[in-house]
């Protein structure tokens, strides 16, 4: 029997999740499965991996020298995947991935019609939820992976930054800020400001960059707090303040000229947006592809 890469991924689950049905859980495997691949694994180098008890499993010295190098095998085909993934454009599959509000509704569809023309054998199926559902499909296999707006903490998630984005002051184009060369924060402070309501991505970005410079959101006059970007761009076409948002959620308004998009002094807004899988899943090729044609863009440029 020769040693394979399946094997080490198993056994490496096993020894991270502390239990064999954990992990044929985590691997979607049967226990039964599982523990057959470890024992052959156990066979090929002659030796326990694992000692055994009816409350728990342990790693014997042999196993605990294996593991460092399962976790590099794991890593080093996930960097080859990725590597090879800007070469492989004759690939076919679904995906099927998540992804939150502002990403499914504002960044997503402007991507995916340059990726379809690209790998046009890969079809891509989008579900628009907010981070929980994501989390409980992707959970319940119902989704390769998820796209949102703030890392996940959580032992079985896997989250890494996919794209970059930034926040900008966005005003009325008869707003007195719209034509004003130079705009600071205590210019802004002057007038009446809508946020998103508690808890959103967007308003975490912007709740950072004000503490950094020692403001808090009571410096602000605020008239509302709304949920969704919809609501706030529509309120702010409707004249009743100002706001920060992403220029993407805003191309359309910008140029029809009903919005102004508009920088702060010595403000940054940066935000990340984050992929997020189960730790112990390998990603097929198709989405690692789709993945690493979203690190390779640039919003400014590309939205």
């Amino acid at each position: 029997m020769a040693l394979n890469f399946h094997q080490l991924h198993i056994f490496y689950t096993v020894a991270d999740k502390g239990s064999f049905s954990m992990a044929a859980q985590a691997l979607h495997m049967t226990q039964p499965a599982v523990t057959m691949q470890v024992q052959s694994l156990e066979d090929y180098f002659g030796t326990k991996l694992f000692q055994r008890s009816t409350k728990k499993i342990e790693l014997t010295e042999a196993g605990r020298t294996l593991l460092p190098f399962a976790k590099r095998s794991i890593d080093l085909i996930k960097d080859t995947d990725i590597a090879m993934s800007k070469f492989t454009h004759m690939l076919e599959g679904r995906l099927q991935l998540g992804a939150s509000l502002t990403i499914g509704e504002y960044i997503l569809p402007r991507l995916l019609g340059p990726f379809s023309k690209e790998y046009p054998s890969i079809s891509v199926s989008l579900k628009v939820m907010n981070t929980t559902q994501i989390l409980e499909e992707i959970f319940n296999h119902q989704l390769t992976f998820g796209l949102v707006e703030a890392p996940i903490h959580h032992p079985d998630v896997k989250t890494e930054i996919v794209l970059n984005d930034e926040l900008m002051l966005i005003v009325p184009s008869d707003h007195p800020l719209a034509d004003q060369a130079s705009i600071t924060l205590d210019d802004v402070l002057l007038h009446p400001f809508i946020l998103r309501e508690q808890g959103s991505g967007t308003r975490q970005v912007m709740e950072e960059e004000l503490r950094r410079v020692g403001y808090g959101t009571d410096r602000l006059k605020i008239v509302m707090e709304l949920g969704s970007t919809g609501a706030i761009k529509s309120a702010v076409e409707a004249g009743l303040g100002i706001t920060l948002l992403s220029p993407t959620a805003v191309r359309h308004e910008t140029a029809l000229g009903i919005f102004k998009v508009k920088s702060i002094e010595g403000l940054t807004f940066t935000r990340h947006f984050y992929s997020i899988y189960l730790q112990a899943a390998l990603l097929p090729i198709s989405a690692v592809t789709f993945l690493t044609f979203l690190r390779e863009r640039d919003l400014k440029a590309w939205l």
